[in-house]
């Protein structure tokens, strides 16, 4: 039986800058990290060496690993509170929004401080957006890309590895609170850890795991929305003016037809599309570079419907994964249709594809994603990308590509107190599996959050 002060479970954002912090202040702390993903240098996505398709890595390289699901991301930090989670009600705005500068100030000190900080606040965008009825949200942005991303989190692995034990390649198979106030943690190796905190860091693949802990330890949890949409990709010279300017551009429009919200998210300059795996459905997203080298010829986002539920349907996560697995079911993974098709009503067939001027970045299946998304939400992202055309035409073009599907799945948000604290005392949720945060900046500034919390404890 191995004896620890603290035990992170998760190694993504949120518990990367927690153990940062642990480093940092001065502290007796005996800490151990455990993740079930790979550590940093073996993380390698079997497409970019080679694979035509995801093959399903158990665990996937792309979501799990040193960092989390943010390390292969493109490395784009928002600093803001009107979106990318809710730090701000249980810390205060001031708090969360000096959390998150902090966080960049740590990010530039590791060979972050050569990408440029963009900002959307006096942008002429918000303007024109506002004449043709879209929403241009605020926040200042620091695009790292997936190459310096790396790098830097090499940096930081660095300088906590003194300090901080780490074992990877390794579930938690249960955890018990005993009488004397400790954790009592089982691996799925059959090794025995204790620890007086216990700190569930473990992103959004771990959304399932987190929850089964909550409901064993009497935790109460609140069900969060699920997005569902598709990836949009088209050349880069469409949004040029756009992502030159801003880079992410977070924008918001209400349908005429329901009423509903549909948004951009993770916007790609020069990016490429890319598959991930969470527990074992493919689902979509995209990555840029900061190399110049790497830059490709396209550009792609995300266009997102929120769905939340009512009595008595509450698994909104469930209803996700219910329409990726019946993409993954069609398609073998991800399909691909072009926006022409779409709105004609036909499939995009490989003969069809081969006319495309708009070249793919990711293999994927031609299909018709109108036998996947539901009728509203495929009529909410057509009405969206025609109200996009007007702000950067060429949007609806007949060769624009779109994905499917992408999910994004939220946590429940986990009862936790100012300092993310459960009502077990010692046990900690933070990050987007606690369904607190849903960013790279907001998980990161929750770990320092906590960090700061902890190292107090043990000075």
């Amino acid at each position: 039986m191995k004896q620890y002060d603290i035990i992170i479970v998760g190694a993504g954002a949120s518990g990367v800058f927690l153990s940062y912090e642990l480093t940092k202040i001065d502290n007796k702390a005996k800490v151990l990290m455990i993740d079930k993903g790979a550590p940093l240098e073996k993380r390698q996505c079997p497409i970019k060496k080679g694979a035509k398709t995801c093959v399903k890595c158990s665990p996937c390289h792309i979501m799990n690993g040193y960092g989390g699901a943010g390390t292969l991301s493109d490395g784009k930090y928002n600093i803001t509170t009107q979106f990318g989670g809710d730090l701000h009600n249980y810390v205060g705005t001031e708090q969360a929004l000096e959390l998150m500068e902090y966080v960049d100030s740590v990010l530039c000190g590791m060979g972050g401080a050569d990408a440029k900080l963009y900002s959307t606040a006096s942008s002429q965008l918000k303007t024109i957006a506002l004449r043709n009825d879209l929403h241009l949200l605020e926040a200042k942005v620091r695009h790292l890309g997936t190459d310096r991303n790396v790098r830097i989190l090499g940096r930081i692995f660095d300088y906590c590895s003194h300090k901080i034990d780490t074992m990877f390649y390794t579930t938690i198979a249960d955890i018990e609170k005993e009488d004397d106030g400790t954790f009592k943690v089982v691996t799925d190796k059959d090794e025995v850890l204790t620890c007086k905190n216990l700190v569930l860091a473990t992103g959004r693949s771990g959304s399932k795991w987190i929850s089964s802990v909550c409901d064993k330890m009497e935790i109460s949890q609140r069900k969060n929305r699920v997005d569902i949409g598709v990836r949009v990709e088209l050349p880069a010279e469409i949004f040029k003016h756009i992502t030159d300017d801003v880079y992410e551009s977070k924008i918001v429009y209400k349908t005429d037809k329901y009423n509903d919200q549909v948004r951009t998210f993770c916007m790609n300059p020069y990016g490429e599309v890319v598959a991930e795996n969470t527990n074992g459905i493919v689902t979509v997203n995209g990555h840029s570079y900061a190399d110049p080298a790497l830059r490709r010829e396209n550009t792609n986002f995300a266009l997102l419907v929120s769905n939340n539920f009512t009595e008595p349907f509450k698994d909104s996560n469930e209803y996700g994964e219910s329409i990726a697995k019946l993409s993954n079911m069609l398609g073998g993974g991800v399909l691909l249709q072009r926006f022409g098709d779409l709105v004609k009503g036909r499939r995009s067939s490989p003969r069809r594809m081969q006319k495309c001027f708009t070249r793919p970045t990711l293999q994927a299946t031609a299909g018709d994603l109108s036998l996947v998304i539901p009728k509203r939400q495929l009529d909410n992202i057509i009405e969206m990308i025609y109200a996009l055309d007007k702000i950067a035409p060429g949007t609806a073009n007949e060769d624009t590509l779109l994905y499917g599907v992408e999910v994004k799945f939220y946590n429940s948000k986990v009862e936790v107190d100012e300092n993310l604290e459960t009502k077990v005392k010692g046990m900690y949720a933070l990050g987007d599996g606690s369904g607190v945060t849903h960013s790279l900046s907001q998980a990161s500034a929750s770990g320092v959050h906590v960090g700061r919390i902890l190292a107090e404890q043990y000075k």
